[in-house]
């Protein structure tokens, strides 16, 4: 499906079989898009499912309207990892072509544009936690359980977790967590710095809605050049990082939205100035 819906609830704007991307009629003027993965009972991340989320993830990434994104599992469960019962059956030769698929379908949401936020609710193990950890975000209910348990079923992660794990929480407590397999609950996630904030589950989902609508206020270009100098810079060195940093705050003069922002500034102090996104 590649028309824009609109129905009662908001904009289908793209459906699979499993993934979807929405726009809620809740969020301010059509500002956020929903990543909703609905393969009940437990999210599975089979390979259907992991080349659907590569194609949400393109779908959103072409809409520049949008301003941010929520990837979200539903009320129950965020993604309780990989479909096991589908790699069981497979070989070496196999999962060494699957394994390109399902990192680069995990690396297309890490490479979505907007600011990401990962609303999760119930479990994320596995590569669901794999698929949290793409997010630059994270928003979690009291009653969430985040891991890496690959190493109970004599295997490591394959989807990002070896390495964006420790990128994110240091290489130590990653590697407490991928060593044994442990599940870590919310409070844990929070201390540790797996997960940003942590809500009642019935809020998850609202939670994350309103932070990616106030993300979405700001100048949406800056924004996305602010992503990709961090992100980018993580992957090189310090001199390089700089260079990324500087090119791309250079880039920002060329903007209607820099303009703004410091007339804005000027005239009636900081955080007062209405974006346009250009």
């Amino acid at each position: 499906m590649a028309d824009t819906v609109r129905g009662a609830d908001g904009e289908l704007l793209w459906a699979g079989e499993f993934v979807r991307v929405e726009v809620p009629s809740v969020a301010r003027a059509g500002s956020v898009a929903v990543i909703r993965l609905d393969r009940p009972p437990m999210n599975a991340l089979s390979l259907q499912v992991q080349a659907e989320l590569a194609e949400a993830a393109a779908q959103v990434a072409r809409r520049p309207q949008l301003g941010a994104v929520v990837v979200y599992g539903g009320p129950k469960v965020f993604a309780a990892g990989a479909d096991i019962k589908e790699m069981v059956a497979m070989s070496y030769q196999d999962m060494v072509h699957a394994g390109v698929g399902l990192q680069a379908a995990f690396t297309a949401i890490a490479r979505i544009p907007q600011p990401t936020i990962a609303a999760i609710t119930g479990y994320a193990l596995g590569g669901g936690c794999e698929l949290a950890l793409c997010c630059d975000l994270r928003v979690c209910g009291d009653n969430a359980r985040l891991g890496q348990p690959e190493i109970l079923l004599g295997i490591i992660p394959g989807a990002g977790g070896t390495q964006r794990l420790p990128r994110l929480i240091g290489p130590s407590r990653a590697k407490d967590l991928v060593f044994s397999g442990r599940f870590v609950n919310a409070d844990e996630a929070l201390a540790i710095g797996l997960v940003d904030r942590v809500v009642l589950p019935d809020d998850v989902f609202t939670d994350a809605l309103t932070w990616a609508e106030q993300l979405a206020r700001g100048p949406a270009l800056a924004l996305r050049a602010a992503k990709e100098a961090i992100d980018r810079g993580l992957e090189t060195d310090l001199e390089t990082g700089l260079q990324i940093e500087r090119a791309h705050f250079a880039a920002l003069f060329a903007t209607e939205d820099r303009a703004i922002g410091m007339a804005s500034f000027v005239d009636h102090g900081p955080g007062k100035a209405e974006f346009t996104g250009r």
